[in-house]
């Protein structure tokens, strides 16, 4: 696993040649705004990825293992792989991520919420949603193919926080990607910056209801824990 603030500057340049190579963003049609809402008390959410799609398109499948490139938005906040993956698929039409670090206030931070617009049409009609947690090992919220709204309506949802079931949790600050975490400051890193090494063993290899942060390593779980749900989604046709 990468520090999130390497893999996350490469997010723009792999978004971009995707806008330029795919017709499908060209076309004009209906739009879906969606707007993600931190409700937790210390946790921040990496870039937001939306997909619009057919029925049928899911991110993950509980009590399964997460496909590579989920799992890579869970561990380190990079949506690249994943939105490679949906794209390469007939019964996706659109891909956007919010902005990504740097700098480090493109984080989702506690109480903010971040917009991101996706094009759709005809039966296309579907929207997936995700983020990583941080500081978690591989923490993640989502939507999983909710229909979007109809005429001028919104539709609201809460998503609780899922574990990618990639990498063990052992809530270091060595194997957890991100900047400024308090408990990371020492006088070698003054910045608190997460280290993302990757924690190979002990993973449950299945996508699950996370089950938070117990202070069994660095973190301070009086502050990063959370009860769910940890984000809202709000979905409103805009053209």
């Amino acid at each position: 696993m990468k520090r999130l603030t390497v893999s996350l500057i490469s997010v723009f340049v792999m978004m971009t040649s995707l806008f330029l190579e795919n017709p499908v963003f060209a076309q004009n049609g209906p739009q879906y705004e969606v707007t993600v809402t931190n409700l937790t008390r210390d946790q921040r959410f990496t870039p937001v990825l939306v997909a619009s799609h057919k029925p049928g398109v899911s991110l993950f499948t509980l009590g399964q293992p997460a496909s590579p490139e989920l799992a890579t938005l869970a561990e380190e906040g990079n949506t690249g792989p994943l939105a490679t993956l949906l794209l390469s698929l007939p019964e996706v039409m659109d891909v956007a991520t919010s902005p990504a670090p740097p700098p480090a206030s493109n984080l989702v931070d506690p109480g903010e919420s971040v917009s991101v617009t996706v094009d759709t049409k005809g039966g296309f009609d579907h929207l997936s949603v995700a983020a990583m947690l941080i500081p978690t090992n591989d923490g993640f919220f989502a939507l999983n193919g909710v229909e979007g709204p109809k005429g001028n309506k919104s539709v609201e949802f809460f998503s609780p926080a899922y574990d990618a079931g990639s990498e063990r949790n052992d809530e270091l600050c060595a194997s957890i990607p991100g900047p400024g975490f308090a408990e990371c400051v020492t006088d070698q890193n003054p910045m608190g910056d997460g280290g993302g090494a990757m924690v190979v063993g002990d993973e449950e290899e299945y996508v699950h209801i996370h089950a938070g942060i117990h202070g069994i390593g660095d973190l301070n779980a009086a502050e990063r824990d959370w009860r769910n749900p940890v984000a809202k989604i709000t979905i409103r046709r805009v053209h």
